[in-house]
C-alpha cells in the first residue's frame, strides 16, 4: 500500500524524496498544508533545490522533524497517483547499497525522461502539432504560442513569460498534449500520437440513399474513384484511415476535402497507441516432447521448494518452448511476467513467436524506444494492463505491480551487466532479489551454457536445476571440426582452404552459413612496415580501428573518427599494413570469393535503428541472404533452420584475452555460436580455426561437454580464490592528470589494506589506460564470501571515496566502484 498522509493543521509533515542527480543521499523537504490530502509515496513533486527546480518522487513521508536545518517546502504535486510503488522504491533502495550508487543514479535509469523535469530542460516546439486550441486555458494558450514562433523555450524562459514560478503543471499538460517534447529526451523522430480517420455521414448510411448518391454522381470521377475505395476498405477494414484511404486510392487530399465540403465523408482525428499493434492470439500450437514435459514438470516441483531454478538446455532443445508454457500458465493465475533476453536483437525473433500465443497481453520493451513510447509502456505495465513483458536489462526497473515469475533468458550473457553510466547492476542477479519482493514470485534462469556462478549455486543446493541434455526432435549436436591455423599460409587464414571447401558445399545444398569474428571494422590496426608505428586516438591510448566503407579510422572507445593515415608521423613512409580483420574485411573476401552468393553483416555498425536487427534477421529467415558475418549479435539465441555451417574464424582472440574468465567466456562463445548449426535436421559443422589447437577449453566445445568444463574451470576458481568463492568489486579511478589519479588510487589502496579480511590486486594501469583523455587506475578488491564482510567493505570504500573528493586536489577525481564485476 502507498503511503498516504491524513494530518491535522498542527501536525508536521516531511518528505524524503528521490531526484535523478549523483546525490551522497536523499533529502528532505517539508510538505505545505495544502498539499498534505496530495502527497503520497511514489508520487513526482517539484522542489528547488541549488537554485534549480527538479521532478523528484517521495520515497517516504514522516511527521519527526529533521535536526540541525529547516527543509524547504515542496512547490507543487505533479501527479494524482503515484508514477511507481513502493516496491519498486524497495528495488531501488536494494540496488543503491549493494552497487553502491545512489538512489538517484537509479532512478534516472528507471524513469522515461519524460517523467524527469528540471529548469535545465529545454521545451522542443513539435511539428506535427495539430494547432487546435478548444481546450487550452490563457497560460497554456501563451506558452504554445511562444513555442510556435522560437521553435524551442528554456524552463526558466516558461517562467518569466507567465511571471509564475509554478509552471511544472502547466508543461507536463502540453506534453500530454503534445504541444513539445523535452529536449534531453528527442532521440531520432518521434511518431504521431493522433490518427485522422474518415467516416461516411450518417445520412448516407441508409443504403437506398448511398444507392442513389453513386447512381446520380455529379461530381468529378476522381471523387467518384475515391468514395469506392473507401467503401471496400469500409467493409474490408471495418475503420479507414485517412493515409491508408489516399494510398490505396491514389487521391489527393483536395479531392478528399471536396467530399468532406459536400457532406458525405466526414475526419475524425483519434488518439492512437505509438506501440505496435499485435497480431491475433492464437494461443498454443505445439505439443511438447517427452524430454520438454520431464523438463517442464521438474521446474514446476522445483518452485514449490525453492524461488529460483536453473534450466540447462542444449542449444536448440527448445527451452523457449517451455517459457511459453510457464508464461501462459501466469496469465491464467492473473500474474504478469517479465521474459529478460540479453541483446535488442534477440527481442525482434522471439515476439514474433510470442505474439503468435499472446496477442495483446504482450509487450516490448527496451532502450530503442523513443521517450513517448516508453510513457506509454510505462503506464501500462503500471496499471496491470499488459500481463507479458519481453525486454533486455532495462526491462527489469518497469513498475510491475503484480510479478509472478521473471524468466533470464540466456542467463550467463555478459550484457545483463550495466557498464556504464551508474548504477552498475546485473540485471540477473538484481531479478532475483526483485522476485522476492513479490509473494510466490519465482526466476527462472535459461542457459545452454550457464555461469560458472549460477551452476556453482545449483551444485550446492541454493537453486533448483533442471536438466535438457537433448535437442528438440532429437537432432543431433552439430559437428566441431579444429582447423590449425599454424599449419595455414598466412594469405588463406582468414577463410581457410579447408572452410571454402565447406562453404562451397553449404551454398551447393542451398544451406545457410554463419562466419563468426568478434571484432568489428575492416582492420583492428595499422603498422608502419619501417618503424612499426600504430596510429593511436588521441583521446584514448588504443588504436585506430580503419573502416573502410566510411574510409576512416574510428576509436571504439571514445567514437572519435579520424582520416586514414597515409605518412607515418614517426619516420616519413608511406608502407603500411593492417594487421588482424574484422567483419567488413570478412564481409568484402567473401563477397569476393563467393560472388553467386548474397551476403550480409550483423554488427553495431551495419544495423542501426529500432527496427535495423528485426530486418536483417527476416531477411536472413527468408534465405534472402546466403552467408551471415557478425559478431556476438549472431551468437545469442537465434534460431536459423537453414543454417548447417558455422565458422569461428579466429578462435584464437577468444582463448587469449587477459582475464579470470577467459576461459568461460571463449567456452560459452564457441558452444553458442555452433548452436546456431544444424538446429532442425541435425547436419551442421562448425569450423574452428585456431593456432593454440591443444587449449583445454577446445576440447570441451568439441564434445559439447559442460559439465566437464565446469570441473575443469571450478578447480582454478577456487585455486586462486576468484568467484564463486569470493566477492569482487572493482575501483576505477580516473583524471586529466595521470599522477592524481595515480595518487587517490594509492590513498585508497593505503585505507583499505588495513582491512586484514581482503585482497587487494593494484593499483594498477589497466591494459588501455587512457579513455576519453581521463587515466585510469585500477584496485581489484577480493572479500569472503560472507556478508558482514561484504558489508564492511562496502562501508570503507564509500567512507574513503568522501574522503579523497573532500580533499581540492582530489575533487577532479572519478572514484567508481563496481560491485561483481564482469
Amino acid at each position: 500500500m502507498n503511503e498516504s498522509a491524513n494530518t491535522g493543521k498542527d501536525n508536521l509533515l516531511f518528505a524524503e524524496i528521490i531526484i535523478p542527480l549523483f546525490l551522497p543521499q536523499n533529502y528532505t523537504w517539508s510538505v505545505p498544508e495544502k498539499f498534505a490530502d496530495n502527497v503520497k509515496t511514489g508520487v513526482r513533486v517539484e522542489v528547488m533545490l541549488r537554485n534549480k527546480k527538479y521532478s523528484g518522487i517521495i520515497k517516504r513521508l514522516f511527521h519527526e522533524p529533521p535536526e540541525g536545518f529547516q527543509p524547504k517546502p515542496i512547490l507543487n504535486v505533479l501527479d494524482d497517483e503515484p508514477l511507481i510503488y513502493d516496491k519498486q522504491l524497495k528495488l531501488w533502495q536494494w540496488m543503491s547499497q549493494y552497487y553502491l550508487c545512489t538512489e538517484g543514479d537509479v532512478m534516472q535509469a528507471a524513469v522515461p525522461s519524460n517523467f524527469k523535469l528540471s529548469s535545465e530542460s529545454v521545451l522542443i516546439w513539435n511539428d506535427s502539432f495539430v494547432e487546435d486550441y478548444t481546450h487550452f486555458n490563457e497560460e497554456e494558450y501563451i506558452v504554445t504560442e511562444a513555442l510556435h514562433i522560437r521553435k524551442e523555450l528554456r524552463l526558466s524562459e516558461v517562467q518569466n513569460l507567465l511571471d509564475a514560478s509554478h509552471v511544472y503543471p502547466i508543461i507536463k499538460r502540453l506534453i500530454d498534449k503534445q504541444v513539445c517534447f523535452i529536449w534531453e529526451e528527442l532521440i531520432q523522430k518521434y511518431s504521431h500520437k493522433t490518427e485522422t480517420y474518415i467516416l461516411l455521414n450518417e445520412e448516407y448510411k441508409d443504403e437506398s440513399l448511398l444507392e442513389n448518391l453513386l447512381n446520380d454522381w455529379k461530381g468529378a470521377p476522381k471523387q467518384m474513384e475515391l468514395l469506392l475505395a473507401f467503401l471496400h476498405l469500409e467493409k474490408t477494414e471495418g475503420e479507414v484511415k485517412q493515409k491508408e484511404l489516399l494510398q490505396k486510392s491514389g487521391a489527393t487530399q483536395a479531392q478528399l476535402k471536396s467530399l468532406i465540403n459536400k457532406n458525405i465523408l466526414s475526419a475524425e482525428k483519434r488518439s492512437v497507441t505509438r506501440l505496435q499493434q499485435t497480431g491475433k492470439e492464437e494461443g498454443s500450437v505445439f505439443v511438447l516432447s517427452d524430454a520438454q514435459q520431464k523438463a517442464l514438470d521438474e521446474i514446476n516441483l522445483s518452485f514449490k521448494e525453492k524461488d529460483v531454478c536453473l534450466l540447462h538446455g542444449v542449444t536448440a532443445s527448445g527451452k523457449t518452448q517451455l517459457y511459453i508454457k510457464l508464461l501462459e500458465d501466469q496469465i491464467l493465475s492473473g500474474k504478469q511476467a517479465l521474459y529478460m533476453l540479453p541483446e535488442i536483437a534477440l527481442t525482434a525473433q522471439i515476439i514474433r513467436r510470442l505474439q503468435k500465443h499472446f496477442g495483446s497481453k504482450i509487450i516490448v520493451y527496451h532502450s530503442k524506444f523513443n521517450p513517448n513510447e516508453r510513457v506509454e509502456i510505462w503506464n501500462k505495465i503500471k496499471n496491470d494492463e499488459v500481463k507479458i513483458v519481453l525486454g533486455a536489462r532495462s526491462s527489469l526497473l518497469l513498475p510491475f505491480s503484480n510479478l509472478g515469475l521473471i524468466i533470464v533468458d540466456e542467463e550467463h550473457d555478459g550484457s545483463y551487466k550495466q557498464q556504464e553510466p551508474s548504477p552498475r547492476y546485473n540485471a540477473r542477479d538484481t531479478a532475483v532479489y526483485y522476485s522476492s519482493l513479490f509473494p510466490d514470485a519465482k526466476v527462472l534462469l535459461g542457459s545452454a551454457t550457464p555461469s560458472v556462478e549460477t551452476f556453482f549455486n545449483c551444485k550446492n543446493d541454493k537453486y533448483g536445476l533442471v536438466t535438457l541434455s537433448e535437442r528438440y526432435a532429437n537432432a543431433a549436436m552439430p559437428e566441431i571440426i579444429l582447423e590449425n591455423l599454424a599449419a595455414v599460409p598466412k594469405e588463406s587464414r582468414i577463410i581457410s582452404p579447408v572452410l571454402y571447401q565447406m562453404m562451397q558445399q553449404s551454398l551447393s545444398d542451398n544451406k545457410q552459413i554463419i562466419l563468426f569474428q568478434n571484432r568489428r571494422g575492416y582492420a583492428p590496426y595499422q603498422v608502419c612496415k619501417v618503424c612499426g608505428w600504430i596510429p593511436q586516438c588521441k583521446n584514448c591510448a588504443v588504436s585506430l580501428t580503419y573502416h573502410k566503407a566510411k574510409n576512416k579510422l574510428s576509436c571504439h572507445y571514445c567514437g572519435t573518427e579520424y582520416p586514414v593515415v597515409n605518412t607515418c608521423i614517426a619516420c616519413g613512409s608511406h608502407d603500411f599494413i593492417q594487421k588482424k580483420f574484422g567483419t567488413e574485411q570478412i564481409e568484402e573476401i567473401v563477397s569476393e570469393t563467393f560472388s553467386s552468393a548474397k551476403s550480409a553483416r550483423m554488427d553495431y555498425d551495419s544495423v542501426k535503428g529500432k527496427h535495423g536487427h528485426e530486418t536483417l534477421i527476416k531477411i536472413f529467415e527468408q534465405q534472402k541472404i546466403n552467408i551471415l558475418i557478425g559478431t556476438q549479435m549472431v551468437v545469442k539465441g537465434l534460431d536459423f533452420e537453414h543454417v548447417n555451417l558455422v565458422g569461428i574464424l579466429d578462435a584464437d582472440g577468444l582463448l587469449h584475452f587477459p582475464d579470470f574468465r577467459v576461459n568461460e567466456r571463449s567456452f560459452q562463445l564457441m558452444e553458442q555460436v555452433s548452436g546456431r548449426a544444424g538446429r532442425m535436421d541435425g547436419k551442421g559443422k562448425v569450423l574452428i580455426q585456431v593456432s593454440d589447437i591443444h587449449h583445454p577449453v577446445l576440447q570441451f566445445v568439441q564434445a559439447h561437454d559442460y559439465a566437464a568444463f565446469y570441473n575443469y574451470e571450478i578447480q582454478n576458481r577456487k585455486q586462486f580464490h576468484y568467484p564463486p568463492y569470493s566477492r569482487l568489486i572493482k575501483i576505477t579511478i580516473k583524471h586529466k592528470q595521470n599522477h592524481i589519479a595515480e595518487e587517490a588510487a594509492n590513498i585508497m589502496n593505503t585505507a583499505l589494506r588495513k582491512n586484514k579480511q581482503i585482497e587487494i590486486a593494484g593499483p594498477a594501469q589497466p591494459v588501455i589506460d587512457r579513455i576519453r583523455n581521463m587515466y585510469l587506475w585500477e584496485l581489484l578488491i577480493k572479500i569472503p564470501k560472507d556478508s558482514i564482510a561484504l558489508q564492511l567493505c562496502k562501508q570503507q570504500i564509500l567512507q574513503q571515496i568522501t574522503i579523497i573528493q573532500s580533499n581540492k586536489r582530489y575533487a577532479g577525481a572519478m572514484i567508481l566502484p563496481d560491485v561483481d564485476p564482469l
